[in-house]
């Protein structure tokens, strides 16, 4: 009787570099908490547990490769940790560290074979010790917390959006509702009292503004990751807010906390405490505040007008020649006012003064520099 010949093993032994067709393999792993484990190990083993392939899982928990057409155990390999640590088998064999696998899976050829490893479902998370499952229950639901903190956040974030652009749209009234809802979802949040206060102060709800700028101010002081620019702003709001509410003295106090909190742009907060004085009447005190603005940059013209219009008013008349006599200092602030301003709209009627007091106003700084 004549044997029956195979002829696929007379290819493979008479055609040099002949190789039997492969099976693909790929899949997933993910842990208790239902997210990508990384750098584990799929062990692909006959039924002796001798281990034929190995793949290695990306950054996202997914691998692939081929293997021969077969029936295999496939075995996840990752070293123990807090959740993973007392699973029923930690080895197969001689195979350490074997926390999952899936016995008797065939792979046919030309086919691509899915297996995953889920450490989230219930029948791995039952071979647990009661630790690991508390670990787990303690991180799912850490986990929990900041997914809804995350959801807050994104809400949140789209609100003071939209707040800004009513805002900038003069629709007040809506900003505020808006910059309301913020607050009322993450009330411990400073940055969002501020936009409140903001809202408020377009609104010339100045008494509104003032309580909230506080309440932003005592969370920001009291947040760590705050920066020395947020709480100066802050402060330099709430000094406006109390200008516009007639309280000059809390205001110059918020422009001075301005400056303590952020010295480099004391020259801005010192300017806007000089404005602020001068348009209370308080000529002194805006003379003064108008010199530590000139102090800390002297390259910004307001602060020179202020303090030539705050020593303007101690101006005489001479008696003889019926000019006025400009104190000391005055018609020197002017003048480089017009040396950095020209073209203000203030420019003519500082011009007029220093005209009239016989001042003579260099043709620089005449209008257009002509």
């Amino acid at each position: 009787m004549l044997k029956k010949i195979c002829l696929a093993a007379i290819l493979a032994a008479a055609i040099p570099g002949w190789a039997q067709p492969k099976a693909k393999i790929h899949g997933h792993v993910q842990d208790p908490l239902s997210m990508p484990v990384a750098n584990a190990k799929i062990l692909v083993a006959n039924a002796t547990n001798e281990v034929k392939y190995t793949f290695t899982t990306d950054a996202n928990g997914n691998y692939t490769g081929e293997v021969a057409p077969g029936t295999y155990t496939i075995m996840l390999q990752q070293m123990p940790n807090a959740t993973n640590a007392a699973a029923s088998k930690a080895s197969v064999g001689n195979i350490p560290n074997v926390i999952d696998m899936q016995r008797n899976v065939h792979f046919a050829e030309a086919t691509d074979t899915p297996v995953d490893f889920d450490l989230s479902r219930k029948a791995f998370l039952d071979k647990l010790s009661p630790a690991a499952r508390k670990a787990v229950a303690d991180a799912m639901a850490k986990n929990a917390a900041i997914i809804k903190e995350n959801a807050q956040i994104k809400n949140v974030n789209g609100l003071i959006l939209q707040a800004r652009a009513a805002r900038q749209a003069g629709n007040v009234d809506q900003a505020i509702t808006l910059d309301q809802q913020a607050t009322q979802i993450k009330p411990d949040s400073g940055l969002l009292w501020y936009e409140l206060g903001d809202s408020d102060l377009a609104a010339k709800k100045y008494a509104d503004a003032v309580t909230n700028y506080q309440k932003a101010l005592g969370l920001l002081q009291a947040d760590k990751n705050s920066t020395p620019e947020i709480i100066a702003s802050a402060d330099n709001n709430l000094g406006e807010a109390y200008a516009k509410s007639g309280k000059n003295d809390l205001s110059v106090a918020a422009y001075e906390a301005a400056v303590k909190a952020q010295p480099t742009n004391a020259a801005m907060y010192y300017g806007n405490e000089a404005v602020v004085l001068y348009q209370a009447g308080q000529s002194d005190a805006a003379g003064a505040a108008a010199d530590k603005a000139i102090a800390a940059d002297p390259t910004k013209p307001m602060p020179y007008y202020i303090k030539g219009q705050s020593l303007v008013q101690k101006a005489t008349v001479d008696p003889k020649t019926q000019k006025i006599v400009l104190p000391p200092g005055c018609a020197d602030a002017y003048r480089k006012f017009l040396e950095l301003a020209p073209n203000s709209p203030l420019a003519n009627d500082v011009r007029s003064v220093l005209d009239a007091a016989g001042e003579t106003v260099h043709t620089t700084y005449k209008k257009g520099g002509h």
